[in-house]
């Protein structure tokens, strides 16, 4: 997924040479292509996050589209009155990527997980929220920031979970403009898996891994969030999980919770971060493990 990341952004870059992409001192690595081929429009404004917010925001405002890097616990969570004063009540266009979100990070600590990034920008006016699964999501996403001309949060999670899709997405592939995509289809199944990031490959392994005919589906747009259409979508099933490496509260879950209070026909278990800090450092695989969120615990919990 950061490999499709980078490549997205040194072909942007080559296409508008009006985008630059900023870094608080992060990412060198992944972005080698993009400093040797197009060095002037690398910005490394060091370990001064929320001074660099500021700077992306004076290039917006000079017609330029920045492209804001950083880890998710730093962007959005110590920049969110950054990106609410200077870009949202501003309206200005900017692509927010925050990688590594949820546990990743998980030898460093709750200081660099980032459990609570989806809510703590949900209720901020005019900004969108992506949450891609893999590389082909990333891709669509990232090309859909780029034509909305909006601020966008994009949210990249683990990167090598695996692939869900198989080839590159379209339009027609999502059941509405920025809708959730159907991975898995049964005719007449009474429950479904929606999930969102890392976890819609694990959904996908739990149906399988037990047989389960439920319909699952990927869910890379949080916000906007059309409530009237997922009604429709919910109110098929009698049952309805929410998967998401992110806390219960204000993600995902809380999303469909919305729709789904007004439909008393379905009803919904959130699998998600419950209301605590990772205890010990370890692992990521260990980190699932310790949060319930592994595939072993969620055969038992469901």
């Amino acid at each position: 997924m950061r490999e499709m990341f980078s490549h997205c952004v040194v072909n942007q870059v080559k296409a508008d040479a009006k985008t630059y992409l900023l870094s608080g001192d992060h990412g060198y690595a992944l972005f080698d292509s993009l400093r040797k081929e197009k060095p002037d429009h690398f910005i490394n404004a060091g370990v001064a996050e929320q001074n660099m917010v500021g700077v992306a925001a004076g290039l917006a405002k000079l017609g330029f589209y920045p492209i804001i890097y950083g880890l998710s616990a730093f962007v959005p969570v110590r920049v969110l009155e950054q990106i609410k004063i200077d870009f949202c009540y501003e309206e200005l266009p900017g692509l927010f990527i925050g990688d590594g979100a949820g546990l990743v990070y998980s030898h460093l600590g709750t200081s660099h997980q980032s459990t609570e990034d989806i809510s703590s920008l949900r209720a901020v006016p005019h900004i969108q929220i992506y949450s891609p699964s893999d590389k082909f999501e990333l891709e669509y996403c990232f090309n859909m920031a780029m034509q909305t001309k909006k601020t966008v949060y994009l949210r990249m999670g683990k990167a090598d979970v695996g692939t869900v899709h198989q080839k590159t997405l379209q339009t027609a592939d999502f059941a509405w403009n920025m809708g959730p995509l159907s991975v898995v289809k049964h005719s007449q199944a009474k429950t479904a898996y929606f999930a969102t990031g890392s976890m819609v490959k694990t959904a996908q392994m739990l149906a399988e891994a037990k047989g389960y005919k439920v319909d699952i589906y990927s869910v890379p747009f949080i916000k906007p969030f059309d409530n009237s259409k997922y009604a429709e979508l919910l109110g098929r099933y009698e049952h309805v999980v929410s998967f998401e490496e992110h806390s219960i509260y204000g993600g995902l879950g809380d999303c469909l919770a919305a729709v789904i209070a007004n439909l008393p026909k379905t009803s919904l278990k959130k699998i998600g971060i419950e209301d605590k800090f990772s205890n010990k450092c370890g692992t990521y695989d260990y980190l699932m493990v310790e949060h319930g969120l592994d595939l072993n615990t969620l055969i038992e919990r469901l």
